[in-house]
Parts: structure tokens; C-alpha cells; sequence
């Protein structure tokens, strides 16, 4: 059974968009399949689209030097790795605790260090302190964020309490 027809009882008036075409209002049929192009590489759509962010975000991310695509297509196409996608999700969780693009840097620099099997023994006990050291930043931010919802907390329940009368 086709579901455009209408016949499906959850046809596309029924249910909220799932996919970009038709969120756009175009019929499914007109849409191209995610590309993995070989070796697992992703376009830079599907690598936005798997971390949960924008392409305009993942270019931002890779012109302040967070990020760089494994290769590119004889077109010019970016293509990323599963590491990739892995290292905007790190990025990600950093944006809202505050971290600004330096100290991403700084971090995924030392992360890099620690990864990397060649590394020197020193640059990678740098790369272990400076991580701890962001790790102690990261856990004040979110103690700052949890303090912030709990007075967000007390203002709803108070608000509830003089809005009963």
C-alpha cells in the first residue's frame, strides 16, 4: 500500500514529519537516500544530522579549527568518520556549560594527545592535567546549572502556590 494515498492510517496529515522532504512538504519519492560514500565516510549532512546539529554549525566548528573532515570528494564534498561525529558530540556537550571556543580546542587538543599512540610521555601528562583541569571546570558549570534550576524550581512553585489563591 502506498502511503501517500491516504489509505494508511498514518498517513502524512496523521503524524508529525520525520524526514527533511517532508518537513519541506516534498513527497517522500523525491527523496535521495543518506549517502555513506566508501570506507563509512559520511557527507557532512549526515555527519550534522547524527551528532544533532546544523551543517551551518558543523562549518562554523570547522573553520574555528575544532574539526577537520578526514578527506574531501574530487568535488570538494567534506567527508567525516564516525570519530567525527563522536568529536561534534563532545563539542556539543561542551557548548552549554560554557566552554568557549578556545577552551574546546584546548580540550580536543589534549584528547588528540592522549589518543594519539606516538604521543611523548610529556605532552601527554600535560594532556592528562589539562583534562583534569577541564573536568573540574565542567563540574562547576554544571553545579552552577543545577543551583540556577533549582531557584527556577522555587519560582514555579511558588508562582503555582499564588496563582491557587
Amino acid at each position: 500500500m502506498d502511503s501517500n494515498c491516504g489509505d494508511d492510517p498514518l498517513s502524512r496529515s496523521d503524524r508529525l514529519p520525520t524526514t527533511l522532504h517532508e518537513r519541506k512538504g516534498y513527497p517522500e519519492r523525491y527523496a535521495r537516500p543518506v549517502k555513506t560514500i566508501n570506507d563509512g565516510l559520511l557527507q557532512i549532512g549526515e555527519a550534522a544530522q547524527r551528532a544533532g546539529l546544523s551543517l551551518r554549525t558543523v562549518r562554523y566548528y570547522e573553520e574555528m579549527g575544532l574539526l577537520e573532515p578526514a578527506k574531501r570528494t574530487e568535488g570538494g564534498f567534506r567527508l567525516y568518520t564516525g570519530d567525527h561525529v563522536d568529536r561534534l558530540a563532545l563539542i556539543k556537550r561542551m557548548k552549554p556549560l560554557g566552554f568557549t571556543v578556545q577552551q574546546m580546542r584546548e580540550l580536543l587538543d589534549a584528547r588528540d594527545i592522549l589518543r594519539a599512540t606516538d604521543a611523548p610521555v610529556g605532552a601527554r601528562k600535560t594532556a592528562r592535567a589539562s583534562l583534569t583541569e577541564f573536568a573540574a571546570l565542567a563540574a562547576a558549570a554544571c553545579d552552577d546549572m543545577r543551583a540556577k534550576v533549582a531557584r527556577g524550581d522555587e519560582l514555579v512553585e511558588q508562582l503555582h502556590r499564588e496563582s491557587q489563591g
